[in-house]
């Protein structure tokens, strides 16, 4: 697999293949199902500075075309990620990337700073585009002037590789723009996009917070869209994400102008759906002698 290793500034992969931020627990979970070593990076359920216990009610809708979620960032917090979840991912052998959430500028600081010196923390990508809880997350986006200061804190403090998760419900070039000249690595287009659901018997919304997050491959127009245009537009490595359930929407992603993508949904599909997409992957680009997936732009 090492032969389509990809950069994203200064994180370097064995394979563009990564797993998404809350479909895939912490990585350990799927041991059972396949060697998670093979992907390219595992993407960690978000951590915040203190446990959430995350949203009361209904958490999941399943829809025609993909999943409404609305867990709200459950989590253990930094002190139960180092005590509780460190212990069982020093032994998994690929990039591992952690999940970062906060509601204000000191929140994400502070768990960052904690991450820093963990030498089994390979880099962090940071959540400001949560579509389902009602602080933080994408309210904490559409403030540019925050957004700044926010990457400008955390590259001053983490020396490793930083990502930033952008959401289509926000201002994506303006902050993509912002992340090249912060000197972040790379953004991920795209989180869930906000949404909601009627229970027309209960004469009630769905969810106790009305607000949910679209996934699936309802969402995958809408991904590629928001990929081809903040890598045409801004020249920031991006991680394509949203919607992708088969090698060929892996492809569409790399046409698009994703350097890597991750796998969501699928997950939730069949629990080796990642190890399957980047097997047909790898078995297309030798099928076509494609080397490099830059040679796939449109």
């Amino acid at each position: 697999m090492k032969e389509f290793g990809v950069s994203l500034s200064s994180l370097s992969l064995k394979n563009p293949i990564m797993v998404a931020s809350g479909t895939f627990g912490f990585g350990f979970e799927y041991r059972d199902f396949y060697d998670t070593s093979i992907l390219g990076a595992i993407v960690s359920k978000g951590i915040s500075l203190n446990p959430r216990q995350g949203n009361y009610g209904n958490r999941i809708l399943e829809i025609k075309g993909g999943l409404i979620n609305s867990i709200g960032l459950e989590n253990p917090g930094i002190d139960g990620f180092v005590s509780d979840i460190l212990p069982k991912i020093e032994d998994i052998k690929t990039t591992y990337i952690v999940n970062v959430l906060g509601s204000d500028l000191e929140e994400y600081i502070n768990v960052v700073s904690r991450l820093k010196d963990i030498p089994r923390v390979d880099g962090v990508e940071i959540n400001i585009s949560c579509p389902n809880v009602k602080s933080g997350g994408l309210s904490f986006g559409r403030d540019l002037n925050q957004t700044r200061e926010l990457a400008r804190g955390i590259r001053k403090i983490f020396p490793k590789p930083i990502i930033f998760k952008l959401s289509a419900d926000l201002p994506y070039i303006e902050i993509a723009k912002i992340m090249r000249d912060e000197g972040i690595d790379a953004v991920t287009c795209i989180n869930t996009i906000q949404s909601i659901a009627i229970d027309i018997d209960r004469k009630d919304f769905y969810f106790k917070n009305i607000y949910g997050g679209l996934s699936g491959p309802a969402m995958k127009p809408v991904a590629l869209r928001v990929v081809y245009q903040v890598s045409k537009e801004v020249g920031i490595p991006v991680i394509g994400c949203g919607g992708i359930m088969s090698y060929r929407d892996v492809i569409e992603f790399f046409m698009a102008g994703a350097t890597a993508v991750q796998i969501g949904t699928a997950n939730f599909c069949s629990p080796d759906a990642a190890k399957r997409i980047l097997e047909d992957t790898i078995i297309y680009l030798k099928k076509n002698k494609i080397s490099s997936v830059e040679e796939l732009r449109l």
